[in-house]
């Protein structure tokens, strides 16, 4: 009996929850793969929202993995320049066979080094700080290069999942989860994108808690400098 596919997603404080439960909700459903939510201790990790989640396992004990997968949200803003997740995701990928994220979380795949001449997408809000990482932003839902797969913001995580699976089993596997899931999107507005908002939408969103985009791009700054001394 092969044995089971290993998919690691890291979770850590301020994680916006729905970037890793859609991906997580579609890996579970793959025939075969075993599914860790791993952080650097065995405890309550807050995400974003109201949600608490408890790793299943951590940095010291995961096992190597098939795929890495970091998810976005708030907490980005510490983990690229968090050390020790910056070297996991480094020991990780050597030996992954997919290096992925969803949302803000390609920032930090970015910080580890892990995406220096690759193409990469991430939340609109956030395409600015990809190129000071090396790599190639891409305005899309889902960005495949190589055996990196990036996924844009929150949502994108379903899409960015179903698009992983048929990499690694197959489009009818995938097909089949989407079906169980009833993935089909009809949103009610037309708002979920830059490019067909309402120009007042836009500027009313980025406005909000400015303290948190400084903070964000100090640190992305700080997280590139960072890089380019390493390399």
């Amino acid at each position: 009996m092969p044995n089971p596919l290993q998919i690691g997603i890291v979770v850590f404080p301020k994680v916006t929850q729905l970037d890793f439960t859609g991906p997580l909700q579609v890996f579970s459903s793959l025939p075969g793969a075993t599914v860790h939510l791993i952080w650097k201790r065995i405890e309550p990790v807050p995400s974003d929202g109201v949600l608490t989640v408890m790793p299943t396992t951590t940095f010291a004990d995961c096992p190597q993995l098939d795929v890495i997968c970091v998810p976005g949200g708030a907490g980005t803003d510490e983990m690229v320049v968090d050390e020790d997740v910056l070297e996991f995701l480094r020991t990780q990928a050597r030996g992954a066979k997919y290096v992925t994220s969803v949302c803000t979380g390609s920032l930090v795949l970015g910080a580890a080094g892990l995406l220096r001449g690759y193409k990469a997408t991430t939340h609109w809000t956030a395409m600015d700080y990809l190129a000071p990482y090396g790599a190639e932003p891409v305005k899309t839902r889902v960005c495949v290069d190589r055996n990196r797969l990036t996924g844009g913001g929150v949502t994108a995580g379903i899409d960015f999942a179903l698009t992983l699976v048929s990499h690694l089993a197959d489009r009818e596997t995938a097909e089949m989860i989407q079906l169980r899931l009833e993935y089909n999107p009809a949103p009610p507005f037309s708002a979920g994108s830059p490019d067909t908002a309402p120009p007042e939408v836009i500027d009313r969103l980025r406005q909000i808690n400015p303290s948190g985009q400084a903070r964000r791009r100090a640190n992305n700054e700080r997280a590139a400098v960072a890089l380019r001394i390493r390399a």
